[in-house]
């Protein structure tokens, strides 16, 4: 895969989608920034290559068009003279330049088309980067509120045991220990059970 498909894959990804769908968010956003980050320092550093190719194909087209001058002046001077010969050879000489500047006239144009298309994805990744570095500082601060709501839910779940704890042992120690009064006030009126065991016994 080239570096600009690289490149264009990263800034169409759907970073919101992405990090619904990981199971580890925060894992997945700083992976995602590392590669943009690397093809960021690519990008960049293509560029300055490819503009210093325009430079050297703008400066062989000069010297292309300078030469094609040269040896037309060269053809009408021996043409002035009525050497045909060497206008001829001139000529030639002169036609050569010109093919060649041509060509190279050519490759500056396509080599400009490029330098402008890798300085769009560059600025595009670097918002792109913006975007996602901006999501990982969300996702951190909600992994941050998250712990520490965790923390206040267990603390309160702790303290609530503690007084469910501390309110039976208080209750506890308020219940009287069953007597026999007790017992023949606990039994209902009319009831022949206790009776019925002391006839029992007796």
């Amino acid at each position: 895969m080239g570096l600009l498909e690289r490149v264009s894959t990263l800034i169409r990804a759907n970073l919101n989608d992405m990090i619904d769908r990981a199971e580890e968010p925060e894992k997945m956003i700083k992976q995602v920034i590392l590669d943009m980050e690397n093809q960021y320092l690519q990008v960049k550093t293509q560029v300055a290559v490819s503009i210093a190719d325009q430079h050297m194909l703008e400066k062989k087209l000069g010297e292309n068009e300078d030469t094609g001058n040269d040896w037309m002046c060269k053809a009408e001077r021996a043409v002035d003279k009525s050497e045909d010969v060497l206008a001829r050879a001139a000529l030639d000489r002169y036609q050569t330049s010109l093919r060649l500047a041509q060509s190279f006239r050519q490759q500056v144009n396509d080599q400009k088309a490029q330098v402008e298309t890798l300085k769009g994805a560059l600025q595009k990744l670097e918002q792109k980067l913006g975007e996602a570095k901006s999501k990982r500082d969300l996702l951190l601060a909600r992994h941050r509120r998250s712990v520490a709501l965790g923390k206040a839910a267990r603390a309160h779940g702790s303290r609530h045991r503690s007084r469910a704890a501390a309110q039976r042992s208080e209750n506890s120690a308020q219940t009287p220990g069953l007597t026999r009064t007790g017992l023949r006030r606990a039994r209902p009126q009319g009831s022949t059970v206790f009776a019925d065991a002391k006839r029992v016994r007796e």
